[in-house]
This record gives structure tokens, sequence and C-alpha cells, in this order.
């Protein structure tokens, strides 16, 4: 008979333990639907695993519950370009200046959204108004954005200018070197192109454009065995079909140029 009450009790207080633990779970699920930096960081669990959809909700619901939160309303900005939903990334990267008018971060955001869309005038001031904040911790992004804006308006002087105060500010940029030796290329300095691109495939060694960009370049100076050594560096690492065949035609040329 004692053994039978024990095991009783014993049942009764499992029973309560789970319908503690399960109301204890149901608070703590309330608290996480009306609390907006979970919401936050949720959206930005889904933005970092590519699930834009996701991301999207978890920013939109963060900031039903806190709409002054000028991370979320540039997460969400960010998120939306991603899906080239360029008006509302646009709108969101707004209500991110709005939340606070001294987040650089957004305007440099809003820049490239511009950029995207050829509204050139627009970006340009937007690029300069990151560039007005001193204590705006990546200077060297708005010095390249506009760098590559004026190099796809053929505006030389102006690239080259910017992109070398985007490398003076973080000199391991690999991308504004790359850029660098773009602009020299369509300058005819081939001998510095070739420089800038071994430098940005220096610092990102496993990037396949850097590498073919810096082939190309020491083909076109005549520094036919090192494009050569490069080109078949970079031939294996080649997915698609289109850049394996353009590297091919190069190796062949390069076969009768270059005797072992």
């Amino acid at each position: 008979m004692k053994r039978q009450k024990a095991q009783t009790l014993l049942v009764l207080l499992l029973l309560l333990a789970l319908a503690t633990c399960a109301s204890t779970q149901s608070k703590l699920e309330k608290a996480r639907a009306n609390d907006p930096q979970y919401q936050y960081n949720l959206g930005l669990f889904y933005l970092n695993n590519n699930n834009l959809d996701e991301a999207i909700k978890y920013f939109n619901k963060s900031l039903s519950l806190n709409p002054k939160n000028h991370l979320a309303w540039n997460a969400l900005g960010l998120t939306q370009s991603m899906k080239g939903n360029f008006e509302a990334s646009i709108q969101a990267f707004k209500k991110a200046l709005e939340a606070n008018p001294q987040f650089t971060e957004a305007h440099n955001n809003l820049g490239t959204i511009y950029f995207e869309l050829g509204q050139y005038d627009r970006a340009e001031a937007e690029y300069r108004q990151a560039l007005l904040d001193p204590n705006y911790p990546t200077r060297e992004l708005p010095f390249y954005n506009l760098a590559r804006m004026y190099f796809v308006q053929e505006k030389y002087d102006e690239a080259y200018d910017n992109v070398q105060k985007a490398i003076q500010v973080k000199n391991r940029f690999a991308m504004a070197h790359n850029l660098r030796g773009l602009i020299l290329e369509k300058t005819g300095d081939l001998d510095e192109a070739v420089l800038a691109f071994e430098q940005a495939a220096k610092i990102v060694p496993d990037d396949t454009t850097f590498l073919f960009n810096l082939a190309r370049a020491q083909y076109n100076a005549g520094l036919y065995r090192s494009a050569k050594e490069n080109f078949e560096k970079l031939y294996p690492k080649l997915v698609a079909q289109e850049d394996r065949e353009t590297v091919r035609k190069y190796l062949e040329e390069l076969k009768k140029l270059v005797k072992d």
C-alpha cells in the first residue's frame, strides 16, 4: 500500500513538473514574440542563412514592436535590396535615417541602391554625405563606391582619385586594388595595372576574378610566362563553362608564345 501511494505521489509530482515546464515555456514564447530584439535577431539569423523571405518577416515583426530601431530598418533595406526590391529598400534606409539621423551607414547603402538604379547624382550625394562623418568606421566604402560609379561613367581621373583614397583608408582592400587595376588598364598603364591586380590576388588568393584580371593584364603587357602560370592556376578553379572556354583560348595562344 505504501509503495502504491509513493508511486501515485511520484506520478503527481511528474505531472506538476510537466505542467510547470509547459507554463514556463508558454510564457517564454509569449515574451519572445513581444521582444523586438529577439525578433530582430531571428531576422539576422535568416538573413545570414540566405532565407530572405523569413528575414523580412522577422525584421517587420521587430519594427512593428519598435519602429525606432534603425538597425532593423537598415537590415530590412539590405534584405529587400538582395531580393531586387529597390524601392522598398530605399524606403527602409530612409526610415533608418529618420530613426537615427547619425546612422551614416544608411547613406552609403542608399547611395548603392541609387547607383544600381542608374541615379548617379543621388548616389554621389549619399556617398558624399557618408564621407562628411569623420567617425564613420568604414570610410573606404563610400570612396570605393564613388570610384566604381565614376568608372562606369568613364570618368577615369575621378575614379582613380577616389580608389586611391579608399586604399589609403584601408590598404588591404582587395576590391579597391582590383578596381585600381581596371582603371589603369583603361588609361593604358598596363605595368601598374599588373601590380594592382597582383596586390588584389595576394590579399584574396582564392578569388577567381582577381586572378583572371591579373593573368589577362600580364598577357596584355607581354608577360606571357607569368600569364600562362596564372591561367593554369585559374583553370581548375572555374565552374562556368563559358569562363573555362575563355581561359582555354588564352592558354592555347600562350602555348605558342611561351616555349618551355
